[in-house]
């Protein structure tokens, strides 16, 4: 895991009450001041506090962070988080007064690695990302494991369409159109699931 040092963080939040704001303005304001607090004191480097309603896709692009942290936020504002990081996914930790399970569900589903209710406090702040953080990675290294596992699956399916056309074209047994795949990919140093993905692009358009 990388050391807490060495992360970019971009916060989303409310970064100051207006003038006259009402009480849940001003409450809002300072839990954000107290989690930027809490991340300083934790070593962390925050590259940007962002309002809600920046145009958070441009901004990240261009931070490049490794870590989005969207404070007790509106709906939409972590919808457009996570649509943000969707070509380039990382760890998005949403720190939050709402307990309602619903919309912790939905937030976890929609990408977030750690939905925390009342975890502002300085000496949580750490172990929360760490959690996030190492969550985030094994989600990858899964994520990864499926996409590989679906590679092999479909290769393994055009394989077996090119064996059986050989079989049927040239009369042979299923070792022997193997065997001739496998002749193929070695002599145009290609893998077997090409050559055979080259095979049936042929002879679809012999059709």
């Amino acid at each position: 895991m990388t050391d807490s040092t060495q992360l970019k963080i971009v916060v989303i939040n409310s970064l100051v009450a207006p003038a006259g704001a009402d009480e849940a303005a001003r409450t809002q304001a300072e839990r954000a001041r107290q989690l930027r607090i809490g991340l300083l004191e934790s070593g962390y480097n925050i590259l940007a506090a962002l309002p809600p309603d920046a145009g958070l896709a441009e901004q990240i692009a261009q931070l490049q962070p490794d870590v989005i942290i969207v404070d007790e936020q509106s709906d939409a504002a972590l919808k457009k988080v996570v649509a943000a990081t969707a070509g380039a996914r990382r760890p998005i930790v949403c720190f939050t007064e709402d307990k309602d399970r619903d919309r912790m569900h939905a937030a976890i589903e929609a990408g977030v690695s750690a939905y925390v209710v009342a975890g502002l406090s300085s000496d949580r702040v750490k172990a929360v990302l760490d959690v996030a953080i190492a969550r985030f990675e094994v989600d990858q290294k899964l994520r990864h494991e499926l996409s590989e596992t679906r590679l092999r699956l479909a290769e393994r399916k055009v394989i077996e369409r090119a064996k059986g056309l050989l079989m049927e074209r040239h009369g042979c047994t299923e070792d022997e159109a193997y065997r001739k795949l496998r002749r193929l990919a070695m002599d145009k140093n290609l893998k077997l699931s090409e050559v055979a993905q080259r095979m049936l692009d042929v002879a679809d358009l012999l059709i």
